[in-house]
Order: C-alpha cells, then sequence, then structure tokens
C-alpha cells in the first residue's frame, strides 16, 4: 500500500465525519488507508467509528479499553499500518487534511516530512512552554528543526519502524525517529484552533519538561549535579567573601538573611532534582514491569 494515514482521537464524535470527507477526497486516486485510534472516549467516537468503516473500506478503527494517551494510540496504528508511507495526525481538526499532499511531496526527498505549524492560534501560556520544549529537543537530538511537538508528520516506513519498540513508552515520535539520523525537511501545515481549548495544563507542561530531560538527556542527574555543585560552590564562596569584607568594615555581618537565602537556594535545587529522579524511577519501574502499552475492547 502507497499511504497509511493514522489518527489519533479522544472524544470527536462531532468532527469525525467532515474529517473522514476531507482525508477521502484528498487521498482520493491514490493506494490508501486510514487508521482510527480510538484512546478512550466517552461520547460516541467509537460508535461514529463504525458506521464509517462499514460504507468505505479504506478505514480501520481501533478501540482503547480506557484512555492511555496519545502516543500509545500512536503506535497503535503505526503497527497497523501498511503503506510504504505513514502520515500522523490528530483528529480534532486542528491538522487539515489537505495539507497530507505536501507532507508526501516531501517523503519523495527525505526518511520524514516535519509538520511545521504556521500562524498558531494557541495562547501564549501554551506556545511559550512548548519553544522551551523544543529548544531542549533540538539540543539532546542535535537536529535543528523548529516543531517537535507537532503531531502531523509522515515517515518513510523504513525510518519509522525499526522505533517501533520505543515509540509510546517514549512521548514525542518525531524526536525519537529524528534521533536516529534519518533525513528531515520541514513542511509548513495550516494549524486551526482546538475547539476545546489546549489539553495541556501548566502541571502537565511542566512533567512533560521533565519526560523530555529524561528521556532524551544522556546521564540528566550527573550533569546536573556537576552543574548545580559548582554553581552552589562559586555563590558560597562569594557570598562568603562578601560576607567577611562586609563584617570587617561595619562589623555587622547579615548572617541570618545569607543562611535563609541559602536554604532556600538548596531546598529548590533539591525538589527539582528530587523530581527529575523521580521521572528517571518511574521510567525505569516502567520498563521492569513490562506492563503493556494499551490493551484493545474492539477492532475493525
Amino acid at each position: 500500500m502507497d499511504v497509511s494515514v493514522v489518527v489519533t482521537l479522544l472524544n470527536e464524535e462531532r468532527s469525525l465525519d467532515e474529517l473522514h470527507r476531507r482525508l477521502a477526497s484528498t487521498l482520493d486516486g491514490r493506494d490508501w488507508e486510514a487508521i482510527f485510534v480510538d484512546d478512550g472516549s466517552t461520547d460516541d467516537t467509537f460508535a461514529v467509528l463504525r458506521a464509517i468503516c462499514e460504507r468505505d473500506p479504506h478505514v480501520r478503527a481501533v478501540r482503547f479499553k480506557r484512555n492511555f494517551g496519545q502516543h500509545p494510540a500512536m503506535h497503535a496504528g503505526l503497527v497497523r499500518a501498511r503503506g510504504d508511507r505513514i502520515v500522523t495526525m490528530d483528529g480534532d481538526l486542528q491538522n487539515e487534511p489537505e495539507d497530507i499532499p505536501k507532507l508526501l511531496a516531501a517523503l519523495d526527498r527525505v526518511d520524514v516530512a516535519s509538520g511545521r505549524r504556521v500562524e498558531r492560534h494557541d495562547s501564549p501560556g501554551r506556545t511559550l512552554p512548548s519553544r522551551i520544549i523544543n529548544g531542549l529537543l533540538r539540543r539532546f537530538t542535535r537536529v535543528s528543526i523548529s516543531d517537535f511537538g507537532c503531531a502531523f508528520n509522515g515517515y518513510r516506513r523504513s525510518a519509522i519502524e525499526p522505533m517501533f519498540g520505543a515509540i509510546g513508552r517514549q512521548k514525542f515520535t518525531k524526536a525519537l525517529v529524528l534521533s536516529t539520523g534519518v533525513s528531515v525537511e520541514e513542511v509548513d501545515v495550516s494549524h486551526a484552533s482546538a475547539g476545546r481549548g489546549s489539553r495541556y495544563s501548566p502541571v502537565r507542561l511542566v512533567r512533560l519538561a521533565l519526560h523530555v530531560v529524561a528521556g532524551f538527556w544522556p546521564q540528566p542527574v550527573q550533569w546536573i549535579g556537576v552543574t548545580l555543585g559548582l554553581l552552589c560552590t562559586v555563590a558560597a564562596a562569594v557570598l562568603g567573601i562578601y560576607g567577611l569584607v562586609y563584617w570587617v568594615s561595619q562589623s555587622n555581618f547579615p548572617g541570618p538573611l545569607f543562611a535563609g537565602a541559602g536554604i532556600v537556594l538548596v531546598l529548590g535545587i533539591q525538589g527539582f532534582v528530587l523530581a527529575l529522579i523521580g521521572e528517571s524511577l518511574g521510567r525505569i519501574q516502567r520498563d521492569v514491569e513490562a506492563r503493556p502499552l494499551y490493551t484493545i475492547e474492539e477492532e475493525l
């Protein structure tokens, strides 16, 4: 098969018929399939999918027993895809199916067509953390693309298939694939506003940043420990010299103030390092337990 489109869904009953219609129109004349993965929707998403599957043989559907997350859902679709070229996208119509031919055209030249959202319709509270996470991923993967968070991408099967074992257990599928050294080209794609707003709260974005550090930065605890140790040592030496000079010149060294500031600084550092260690230990626990990424309720 030429093209497989993997679509992840969560409570998208209202947009599904339009999404299917636009996919079919865009891919008309090609040898294609679409795999829709319902990530534990609580509305009638799968009922709509069932009706679509009955009238269109190009469409297949998978339903999870509960919500497992976007990346496990993407894994379920990828391992079932039969196309030589695979396109991944969300099902909320923030990604426009009409942009798929641009991704496919780029795959004639490179291994990965990386979607780059233009004129993003997200709030500053969403885009600023996204820029920070993108900067971290550029640093850790050594791949200079601008939008690691865009789920609308194209992959040659030969580029993504070797990473099936890691996809789902590790977030940022695109970063995983690009870290192997495959060729990439950025493709500008349209981006509509989310109908229900962003699902990424500030707390979730912080956890995502920790996941990036733990997952893509080699030996993060060691690097952070050495860096912060040096900084704290230098800061303590500077404060000690300043305090000594102030004590000698003014006969009144402000010890309680500096002691309190030092304690707060140390507690902050310890909190961040413990959070990072917790993320790393959580990843180790999941790997050791070898729990399934997801369980499937039904497949069409």
